[in-house]
C-alpha cells in the first residue's frame, strides 16, 4: 500500500474517532475510488503506486469542481458550498502548488530541453513536462502556458 493510501486508512480512522462526518464521508469515497481502481489495475491483491494514488485523488477533485459549476449554475449554493468543503480535504493529500513563476520557469527548461519550435512538438513538451510537474501544476495551465511559448 502506497504512503498516501495508508494516510487515508488512518485518517478515516482519526475522522471516526473525532465523529466529523462530512470528512469521513470524503474520505471513505476517495478510499473507495482508490480500491476500484487498484482492481481493475492490478487485481484484487494489487497496489497502486503513488502516483496513481494521487492521480485518483485529482481526478476526484475534478469532479468536485465540476460540480460546483453545475450546481451554481443551477442555483444549489449550499450544495456547491458542501463540494467546496469536500475538495479542501481532498487538496490535503497532494503535493503544495508550484507558483506561477516556478511554473514558467519550467516550461521554458523543459522547451528548451525537448528543443520544441513549434505546435507540432507540444505531445513531446507536455509529456516531459507533465513527469517533472508530478501534479503540482494544473494541466491547463501547462498546456495553455506551452501554446502560448510554441505558439
Amino acid at each position: 500500500m502506497s504512503t498516501l493510501s495508508q494516510q487515508i486508512v488512518t485518517d478515516i480512522k482519526d475522522a471516526m474517532k473525532a465523529k466529523d462526518a462530512p470528512r469521513l464521508t470524503v474520505l471513505r469515497s476517495l478510499k473507495s475510488a482508490i480500491q476500484m481502481a487498484t482492481i481493475e489495475k492490478h487485481g484484487a491483491d494489487g497496489e497502486l503506486n503513488e502516483a496513481d494514488t494521487m492521480g485518483i485523488v485529482r481526478k476526484a477533485i475534478k469532479q468536485r469542481q465540476d460540480s460546483i459549476a453545475s450546481f451554481k449554475e443551477a442555483g444549489r449554493d449550499e450544495l456547491a458550498a458542501n463540494e467546496a468543503a469536500e475538495i479542501v480535504v481532498l487538496e490535503s493529500y497532494l503535493p503544495a502548488a508550484m507558483t506561477e513563476d516556478e511554473i514558467g520557469k519550467l516550461v521554458d527548461e523543459v522547451i528548451a530541453e525537448v528543443g520544441a519550435t513549434s505546435k507540432k512538438e507540444m505531445g513531446a513538451v507536455m509529456k516531459q513536462l507533465q513527469e517533472k510537474a508530478a501534479g503540482r501544476a494544473d494541466n491547463k495551465l501547462l498546456s495553455k502556458l506551452v501554446m502560448e511559448r510554441l505558439g
